[in-house]
């Protein structure tokens, strides 16, 4: 029959349910690929789903389907599920007479409250996990039933999936091979596959047939929907049908099944023989899904909910084809708490036994003895990035040390998270962002080009090839070995080509004799020459490489995989490396570090290495960082570290001594400035710069009342908190000091004055407070101010406003000072400081650690007028302050700025991105304001009404963390979102600081 002629309009649907129910309600259609299904809402209950079968439906089927709601309802303690409603017979299935005189069946089932699983934003890990514990609870509950439906013919289940075969046709290329691979593997596994658990499952755990809570920031799954796919099977198959829709549309399929399979063992625990076939009992389940698209095609083209899934089915189907069938069961054991390999303690009991010296894997070396060499993340060894990846160098060094140690070999790094791979291999883009394969496998032994390297035991050669690429293995082997209860391989990376190819697969080679001699830099990867050992369970596929360096969230599975391979060498010096772990070091610092010493997110992150616009974390986890301005012009900047080190060595002593240093300085910022801005004074901090030009202040006007922006934050001194209102009238703070004037936020877009033209309006409050001064017969001493307010959520200044209350200022004889600790150095693109954004000169700028990227280094700079008055006949000398060393480092980062025109980088980065923002802002109107100069930006986030939204800034905030973005808040509401990244920041990281923008302005929590 004609599908028009098949279905129900909605009056249609009203209609049967008042006859045949007795219930008043209005209806609108819901997908279905059978049935015919009807959302009823009614007044004061949750309301009804109405199902309205098509011509000749099994009544068996259906009745199936009403007694295994009621079994569920008798047997399902802690489930929600549809309850049946019987008809005004009190018949749990009714009957109609269609327009075109066909019986058909209608049922009334209670409505299930929630959100339907595709329209939840995000889907994380404790999603999943409830999703999957649900499938179990229901599992469990349906134990014990039975139906003879239940044992029909039916497309939908995995275990007769073999009907697609003949179907194989429909598919070319690249598609069929995927769907004849899994048809292929899924039809090799029957003779286990068929001896699993089987019972009742409901077997249809899609997207849209799962309910989820209202809670936009921890929503958990609350029920399963619509039994009508419900098959007496494996029950294996139930948790791939789950797996099957919940990981589509994610980067890494797999990682997205773990929590899914955790969550349903913990409510119906699975066997070890169920989990060696899930992953071809997933693919299957999509190998239907794509099969049914394909024929339904044909058949019914206008019904579009039976091709709702076909592009993501696809897409996972291509994912899933490249991942090892062996690592997603290893996967899938350790997600249910089995050891990830099955032979990893038998392994361990068998290397236990044994006694291997590394004399008989290195005879030539004669020594058993080792020395640890620590190439973490965090080993101070390494050192720079520049140094690791100066082969020389690193060569260099590892000759010297093993001067020092000429009876050790030099060895280490098995679960080392590493910041070595620094080739795009070693990279790719998961869940949460860009991933890093970081997390050693092996262990590396550090011997001279040309060292032969003999087989420990017996072993037959599987691979044998020359892995060449840019931190590859270059020449490579890889042995199978066999005991009486498992196999294993051992692999030998980073040999001579010509040693290592001299093997072919298939060769036998005997304990003792040589398997190759140890490459050069030139053929072994680009590597200073070492041997880098493995010990493998499993191959997972791989036929001529195998990967020696994992990801960190795989850490778990890979270390039963690839044991450590000093169980076999028993050294002492190799042995596990206790570190404090986050939950150690907080613990340390509650019970004594000052409590006001906070920590970032929810979950803080330790740092212990930069690079550039990058912080890494102690397991080699890169992080974007927008936040971090006074890493001026990078991390760890080569250049600059060089200037401080070299100094350093050399000697740093006072500024009473002579040194080109601070004359180098000097001359390099001055070139920046202003002529009027002739003195400079060097300090430690922006607290102590804005503490000496307060000093100043008082020491050339001889008065002490400073007027200072609501918000506005100055520094850590007690000086600097009297002049800073974002500490005075903040929590913990008692109000305005009696000789500080707070005049109004200047913030044209919530502030006291709002729109374009209030620069004048704002210059006035400015005047109010001088003419408050004057009426306590007091004179004005200083306006202080940072060109952009940072603190007040990185505010511009209406135009025209600084210059009006400068002269305001100027004309009661006081000083004007330009706050400058967060704003300069080049980083506003348009000007080198951000005074002369306003076409003004201060009296007095404070400079503050940006210029010293990191060491604490600050300047004041002044007119001479200021200068001499200062210089009353009281001495100032600052300890530190103009030292050789933050001398040198403050002028290496002035040239770097210079050098690398990262003034320029800035504007153009900065100019991309503000625009980029703005355009956001039209799909997201969440997003009031984009605002700053440059680098130095601002994202205030408000309701249609402009009342400010902490809760979702902080909520954007900590999930750009979880995507490996660093971002920070602040404004007087906490609802503006800053952006001040080093300045080396590039327009490939915009682009991906937008991207991941986007995608969480989108999510549930952030809709209005």
């Amino acid at each position: 029959m004609n599908y028009e002629n098949l279905k129900i309009s909605n009056q249609q649907a009203e209609d049967i349910l008042l006859k045949r129910f007795n219930i008043i309600g209005t209806a609108s259609p819901l997908p279905g690929e059978i049935d015919f299904n009807f959302r009823i809402k009614v007044a004061d209950s949750d309301g009804y789903i109405l199902k309205i079968s098509r011509p000749n439906e099994d009544e068996g089927y259906l009745d199936f389907q009403q007694k295994l709601l009621q079994h569920v309802e008798g047997n399902g303690q802690h489930l929600i599920a549809p309850k049946v409603i019987p008809d005004v017979d009190g018949n749990p299935i009714s009957k109609i007479t269609d327009a075109f005189g066909k019986e058909r069946f209608v049922r009334v089932l209670t409505w299930v409250s929630g959100r339907v699983w595709s329209t939840v934003n995000p889907q994380l890990d404790d999603l999943r996990f409830s999703l999957g514990e649900q499938c179990g609870l229901l599992t469990q509950a349906l134990q014990g039933f039975d139906h003879p439906e239940a044992h029909r013919e039916f497309a939908w289940d995995v275990a007769q999936a073999l009907w697609t075969k003949p179907h194989l046709d429909l598919f070319q290329n690249e598609d069929r091979e995927i769907i004849a691979h899994f048809q292929n593997q899924f039809e090799t596994s029957q003779e286990s596959y068929v001896k699993l658990r089987t019972a009742v499952v409901h077997n249809d755990a899609n997207d849209n047939n799962v309910i989820v809570s209202s809670d936009l920031i921890s929503p958990k799954v609350q029920a399963s929907i619509d039994y009508g796919d419900a098959v007496h099977t494996q029950i294996i198959n139930d948790l791939a049908v789950a797996c099957a829709y919940a990981i589509m549309n994610h980067n890494d399929p797999l990682e997205a099944a773990l929590p899914i399979v955790a969550g349903y063992h913990t409510a119906f625990p699975l066997e070890e023989n169920e989990l060696i076939h899930l992953y071809n009992a997933i693919a299957m389940r999509l190998v239907i899904s794509v099969t049914k698209s394909a024929i339904n095609k044909i058949e019914e083209p206008d019904n579009t909910y039976l091709l709702i899934s076909e592009k993501p089915a696809w897409e996972v189907l291509k994912k899933w084809r490249k991942i090892s069938s062996d690592f997603a069961y290893f996967s899938f054991r350790k997600a249910c708490g089995f050891e990830a390999h099955p032979n990893v303690n038998e392994f361990k009991n068998w290397a236990s036994a044994q006694h291997f010296q590394l004399s008989e894997l290195f005879p030539s070396i004669a020594t058993n003895k080792t020395l640890h060499l620590d190439l973490s993340v965090s080993s101070k060894w390494i050192g720079h990035q520049e140094d690791f990846n100066d082969l020389d160098l690193f060569e260099f060094k590892i000759n010297r040390l093993q001067k020092e140690h000429p009876n050790k070999i030099i060895a280490g790094g098995y679960l080392e998270p590493r910041a070595l791979y620094t080739s795009d291999a070693f990279d790719k883009v998961g869940n949460s962002g860009t991933e890093s394969r970081t997390i050693h496998l092996g262990v590396d032994f550090w011997l001279p080009s040309g060292t032969p390297v003999h087989a420990l035991l017996d072993g037959e050669v599987v691979i044998a090839v020359n892995d060449a690429g840019y931190k590859e293995y270059g020449g490579l082997v890889i042995l199978k070995h066999q005991t009486d209860q498992f196999e294993f391989y051992t692999l030998y990376g980073h040999l001579s080509v010509t040693s290592a190819t001299a093997h072919k697969v298939g060769d036998l080679i005997k304990k003792g004799e040589q398997i190759g001699a140890l490459g050069t830099s030139e053929e072994n990867g680009n590597w200073v020459p070492h041997l880098h050992f493995q010990v493998i369970l499993s191959l997972l596929g791989y036929t001529n490489d195998f990967p020696g360096v994992a990801y960190y969230n795989q850490i778990e599975v890979w270390k039963s995989i690839c044991p450590d391979p000093n169980l076999l060498f028993k050294s002492e010096a190799l042995r596990d490396i206790h570190e404090n772990s986050n939950e150690e070091l907080i613990a340390y610092r509650k019970q004594h570090l000052g409590k006001s010493l906070s920590l970032q997110y929810k979950v803080p992150i330790k740092m212990v290495r930069g690079a550039g616009q990058y912080l890494i974390d102690q397991f080699g986890h890169k992080y974007l960082d927008t936040v971090n301005n006074v890493a001026h012009v990078g991390h760890e900047n080569y250049n600059v570290v060089k200037a401080g080190q070299e100094q350093m060595a050399l000697i740093n002593t006072n500024s009473r001594y002579l040194h080109d240093n601070i004359n180098a300085l000097a001359e390099e910022l001055l070139e920046t400035l202003p002529p009027e801005l002739s003195v400079l004074h060097f300090v430690n901090s922006g607290s102590e710069a804005n503490e000496l030009a307060i000093r100043m202040v008082k020491a050339a006007t001889d008065e002490r009342d400073i007027i200072a922006s609501e918000v506005g934050y100055h520094g850590n001194s007690n000086m600097c908190i009297d002049i800073s209102s974002y500490k005075f009238d903040g929590k913990g703070g008692s109000g305005a000091p009696e000789h500080t004037h707070i005049f109004p936020l200047p913030d044209a877009f919530r502030g006291k004055y709002t729109g374009e033209l209030t620069g004048e309006l704002y210059a006035e409050e400015v005047q109010k407070q001088i003419d408050s001064i004057h009426e306590k017969g007091r004179g004005v001493g200083a306006l202080i101010i940072e060109p952009i307010i940072s603190c007040g959520g990185q505010v511009e200044l209406p135009k025209g406003f600084l210059a009006k209350a400068y002269e305001k200022v100027r004309a009661a004889g006081g000083l004007c000072i330009s706050d400058e600790v967060q704003t300069g150095c080049g980083r506003m693109g348009k000007t080198f400081w951000g005074f002369q954004l306003h076409d003004v000169v201060p009296d007095i700028v404070t400079i503050g650690k940006p210029l010293g990227n990191g060491h604490p280094l600050a300047v004041v700079a002044c007119t001479r007028d200021v200068a001499d008055k200062f210089a009353n006949g009281m001495e100032y000398f600052n300890t530190f302050g103009g030292n050789p060393v933050s001398c040198a480092i403050g002028a290496e980062v002035i040239r770097t700025v210079k050098r690398d025109k990262l003034q320029e980088n800035a504007l153009n980065v900065g100019e991309f991105l503000k625009a980029e923002l703005q355009n956001l802002s039209q799909d997201f109107p969440i997003i009031g304001d984009v605002r700053g100069q440059g680098l130095f930006l601002g994202i205030e986030l408000v309701d249609a009404d402009k009342n400010p939204l902490a809760a979702q800034t902080d909520y954007i905030a900590d999930r750009m963390k979880d995507h490996g973005i660093l971002m920070s808040t602040d404004g007087p509401d906490h609802n503006v979102l800053k952006i001040k990244p080093p300045i080396v920041f590039t327009k490939a990281n915009a682009e991906e600081l937008l991207f991941y923008l986007r995608k969480v302005l989108a999510e549930d929590f952030m809709r209005l």
